[in-house]
């Protein structure tokens, strides 16, 4: 075997790795569940002596490894020389959701993702939502991206302060959010222009998949659809950046400007 092949210790320590310096140091200051730190041999950075000290005060076995055995275990992926091997990332529970809405203080606010497949997406959705006040982000088990380390290094961070419910049917969940005395939003190239969306109250956002939308039966669900209107000859965008856009007008609305 070659020494820059992972070993059956490292196989069996962990399937899955946060990667990257600020994903690193997010997940070593939560309460995630860490069982080895992988650092780059002969690297020297302050970003990895803070990685250091948190593992250290955590009790983590800390490794210092080749580059090319931390590429090997990242897939090649940018791991600004740290990788931490981690248990399978928590799911939360539609309760969970209500219940850091209530703990704020706030009406709940969540996104529903009906099968965003790419997890870049799925990280920056997590980012955005984290900086605009959602509460709780609900996926689909099957057909969708679910919390894996690529969604962990694009959400910088986000993925230990955004719980993620991950259900088995999404139009059941909406029909249990909506007993539950949520509003039910969804997003279509036809409805209200979203710059005159009031998100105040109890709000759940639908967002959907990169290429097909929200499928029909989830359709049929939603109280109000939405709409971005554009003006150029592209007529669709980005996953994440249509829910950035969304999220946002609904912080505007939930906390408008102070004059």
């Amino acid at each position: 075997m070659r020494p820059d092949q992972p070993t059956n210790e490292d196989k069996d320590i962990s399937s899955d790795f946060v990667i990257g310096r600020h994903p690193a140091v997010a997940a070593l200051r939560s309460q995630q569940t860490i069982n080895k730190v992988f650092l780059q041999s002969g690297l020297k950075a302050e970003a990895l002596d803070e990685i250091r000290q948190l593992a250290k005060k955590r009790h983590l076995v800390i490794s210092e490894v080749p580059k090319q055995k931390l590429d090997l275990l990242t897939e090649h992926q940018n791991h600004q020389g740290v990788a931490l091997g981690v248990a399978a990332f928590a799911y939360a529970t539609i309760d969970d959701l209500f219940a850091k809405a209530e703990a704020a203080g706030e009406a709940p606010f969540f996104l529903i993702l009906d099968g965003v497949e790419d997890p870049h997406n799925l990280g920056s959705i997590l980012r955005t939502a984290d900086a605009s006040g959602v509460h709780g982000v609900i996926i689909p088990k099957r057909r969708a991206v679910g919390l894996t380390s690529t969604v962990a290094k694009t959400s910088t961070g986000a993925i230990e302060r955004v719980p993620v419910a991950r259900v088995t049917n999404l139009v059941n969940t909406v029909h249990e959010l909506k007993d539950r005395g949520v509003w039910v939003f969804g997003t279509d190239m036809a409805g209200t222009d979203y710059r005159d969306w009031d998100a105040k109250g109890a709000t759940a956002l639908i967002i959907g998949n990169e290429g097909k939308g929200i499928s029909r039966l989830l359709k049929e669900t939603v109280d109000q659809m939405l709409t971005i209107p554009m003006v150029g000859e592209v007529q669709s965008l980005n996953a994440s950046v249509a829910a950035g856009l969304l999220m946002y007008q609904g912080f505007s609305s939930r906390h408008p400007v102070q004059h």
